[in-house]
């Protein structure tokens, strides 16, 4: 049934698009499957960054894919022996092709993926193979388009948001997008509540939080939001209370091990964030063309970072969505138009060997395995053709997940806290 009204329900679990109508949800309807899954433990996980819209569909197929259409291509993930898939958004976005990273509507999944039981039927599939899903959400900005939250009753002030976000001049605006007041009391609930949604309802197995650098303060300003950062322990706790067991990952690249603290010690209490003085040097080092130029002790201080002194609390990686797409992908940086040399391969499997061998949480992007080059875009679907042209390589990427994961019982000191 569609419900038509001038305003959308912030609430709506599921539209027809993100300008089109809410419909009514029963959220009880699906019936899980995987009732005795349980989680790996987060010292022998290995992930993988994943965009529903190109990962499920075929060359020549048309993008975007849907859950459904992803489900068909998990076992790949099965033989490449990953445990543990990040899904770039999925709630409601503009249009249908996109990265998902200007959400319009927070509650609902995205149309052009099947919305809320095909994300459900993605979780159980995912579980049913011994597979756990985070989601990577947005909580630091929303829109900027089809933005039904903007000036949601009319009122605003400055020409900003109104109810659901900040209207001065200095904390209104992040460089993505409007950023929600983390100081009404009202936006608070309705974030802590969505981010329990997809736990409690969708059997999520934790988050990947979006540039949480915009949530706790304003960089462009130099100032701290208080708020923002009372509303990411209250998420925290939150979690830690009813499902201890699910990960919180931050993206802040700020090197703040507060962020990974406790609550209690005054952190802001999530499990793991994503480190970029292992990112940067690493891709960095791999892109060196004279071994003369490369510096082994940048490499020696990625290697053995430590947040709090917990391997786990930081995910190593070379590439994510942003690395694959706004710039070439790592064997097209290290011989650019030559990807598929010697000296590319050689590096790029290099670098993914200090990702699967460094203490820390190792995370790859979807192709990574078989040695996609050029830049990643929603646009296109993966090459799968590339995983037999360059089966060795995915072979390697595969004996280096299982080593990681001492699949063969012999190398249990890689899930361990030491290097």
């Amino acid at each position: 049934d569609v419900c038509s009204s001038d305003l959308r329900d912030p609430w709506a679990r599921r539209l027809t698009n993100s300008v089109g109508d809410p419909l009514v949800y029963d959220a009880g309807a699906y019936q899980f499957q995987s009732n005795d899954y349980s989680t790996p433990s987060w010292n022998e996980v290995v992930i993988y960054e994943m965009h529903i819209g190109t990962y499920g569909a075929l060359p020549g197929d048309p993008v975007p894919a849907n859950f459904d259409e992803c489900i068909e291509n998990l076992d790949h993930l099965l033989e490449l022996g990953v445990n543990c898939v990040e899904l770039m958004p999925i709630n409601e976005f503009t249009g249908d092709v996109n990265w998902g990273y200007n959400v319009a509507h927070p509650w609902s999944v995205e149309s052009s993926y099947g919305g809320p039981d095909a994300l459900k039927r993605f979780v159980d599939a995912c579980h049913e193979r011994g597979i756990a899903v985070l989601l990577d959400v947005l909580y630091n900005h929303w829109g900027p388009s089809d933005l039904d939250l903007w000036q949601y009753d009319g009122w605003s002030e400055n020409g900003n948001g109104g109810i659901f976000f900040y209207n001065d001049p200095v904390r209104a605006s992040t460089p993505w997008g409007a950023r929600p007041d983390f100081g009404r009391g009202e936006v608070r609930s309705y974030i802590r509540d969505n981010a329990m949604l997809w736990l409690d309802e969708f059997r999520i197995d934790g988050f990947r939080f979006d540039a949480t650098k915009y949530i706790r303060g304003v960089p462009e300003a130099g100032i701290d939001l208080p708020d923002g950062w009372s509303l990411l322990q209250w998420i925290n706790e939150s979690i830690d209370a009813t499902q201890p067991w699910k990960i919180a990952i931050a993206e802040d690249f700020g090197d703040n091990e507060w962020l990974s603290r406790s609550v209690g010690e005054g952190g802001a209490g999530f499990e793991s964030q994503w480190d970029g003085v292992f990112l940067h040097p690493v891709r960095a080092l791999a892109t060196v063309v004279n071994d003369a130029d490369r510096d082994m002790n940048t490499l020696r201080n990625s290697v053995m970072k430590y947040f709090n002194g917990q391997a786990t609390q930081r995910v190593v990686f070379t590439e994510s969505h942003d690395e694959a797409a706004n710039q070439p992908r790592l064997p097209e940086v290290i011989w650019p138009a030559n990807a598929d040399s010697w000296e590319a391969k050689k590096r790029s499997t290099l670098a993914a060997s200090v990702v699967f061998t460094s203490p820390g949480i190792p995370m790859i992007f979807q192709g990574q395995e078989f040695f996609e080059d050029g830049r990643w875009t929603d646009a296109e679907p993966m090459d799968w053709a590339r995983k037999e042209t360059f089966n060795g390589i995915f072979q390697l990427y595969r004996d280096l997940v299982h080593l990681r994961r001492n699949l063969g019982g012999a190398t249990r000191g890689l899930c361990g806290n030491s290097t």
